[in-house]
C-alpha cells in the first residue's frame, strides 16, 4: 500500500535516479523462474469448475509489444453450480521497464471500446488475516457490462493504481533491480456491480487458497505467500 508521502518520495527518487549512473538496475528479480503457469493452474476448486473456451485476449503477434511484454498468459472461464460465470486472465512479464510494463485494465479496456464507469481500490480477503490489495471496476460497451476485479504485482509491491505501479518500478530500479510483474484479472458479465463483485471475490479467494505454492509466490509476492503459509 502506498500513500501520498510515498508518491512524493518516489518522484524525488526518480529525479535522483536520472542524475546518477550508479543507480542503473543491474540485478534481475524473477519470482516465476521455470514454473509454467498453465500446467499448475487448477481446473476445479471450491465450487468453481473450468469450462472449455478459446483465448480471452487476442494472441500476441510475434515481435509485437504484447509478445515482448508477456512471457506467459493463461486465460480460462469458470462457472459454479448456481450458473455464475467468471473469466480469469493471468499475464506475466519478466521485466518491468520504461517501455515494457503491465497494462492495467482501466487503461486497456478503453482501447477495446469499453467505457470505464467506476473504478476503486478494493481489498481482496483470502483469510481473516490476509488480504490482497487490488482494484474493482465496471466497464461497458454497446452490448455488455463487465464487473472486473484485479491485482498487479511489480517486484515485491502490489500497486493499486497506475501511479503506485510507476512508484513500485522506480523504487525497485533505485535499489538496483529490474523486476518481473504479473496481472491477475477476474471478470463477470453482469450489470449488477454488487453481485459481480461478490462472485469475483469468491473466485479470487478460492483460487489463491488452492494454488500451488510455486504459483502463489509469483502471483502474490514473497511476503503475502509467507503469511498464507503461516496461516495454513
Amino acid at each position: 500500500m502506498f500513500n501520498r508521502r510515498d508518491l512524493l518520495i518516489g518522484a524525488g527518487c526518480f529525479a535522483a535516479a536520472g542524475a546518477s549512473l550508479g543507480l542503473k538496475p543491474h540485478r534481475r528479480m524473477d519470482l516465476l523462474g521455470d514454473t509454467k503457469l498453465d500446467a499448475l493452474m487448477p481446473k476445479a476448486f471450491g465450487a468453481w469448475k473450468a469450462e472449455d473456451t478459446g483465448s480471452l485476449i487476442a494472441p500476441a503477434r510475434e515481435g509485437s509489444l504484447e509478445d515482448k511484454l508477456y512471457n506467459q498468459v493463461v486465460s480460462r472461464a469458470f462457472s459454479r453450480p448456481d450458473g455464475t460465470q467468471v473469466m480469469v486472465l493471468i499475464a506475466y512479464g519478466n521485466a518491468q521497464t520504461d517501455l515494457l510494463q503491465l497494462h492495467r485494465p482501466e487503461v486497456c479496456y478503453p482501447f477495446f471500446g469499453f467505457t470505464v464507469e467506476e473504478s476503486h481500490a478494493q481489498s481482496i480477503p483470502v483469510t481473516p488475516q490476509v488480504t490482497i490489495p487490488g482494484r474493482a471496476m465496471t466497464a461497458s460497451n454497446f452490448n455488455r457490462t463487465e464487473q472486473i476485479l484485479y491485482w498487479a504485482r511489480v517486484g515485491e509491491f502490489l500497486p493499486q493504481s497506475g501511479n503506485e505501479q510507476l512508484l513500485a518500478r522506480l523504487k525497485s530500479q533505485v535499489q538496483g533491480w529490474i523486476v518481473d510483474g504479473v496481472l491477475v484479472r477476474i471478470s463477470t458479465v453482469t450489470t449488477d456491480a454488487a453481485e459481480g463483485l461478490e462472485a469475483n471475490l469468491d473466485f479470487a479467494r478460492e483460487l489463491v487458497k488452492t494454488l500451488d505454492p510455486r504459483v502463489q509466490r509469483p502471483l502474490l509476492g514473497t511476503n503475502l505467500t509467507r503469511r498464507l503459509a503461516e496461516r495454513a
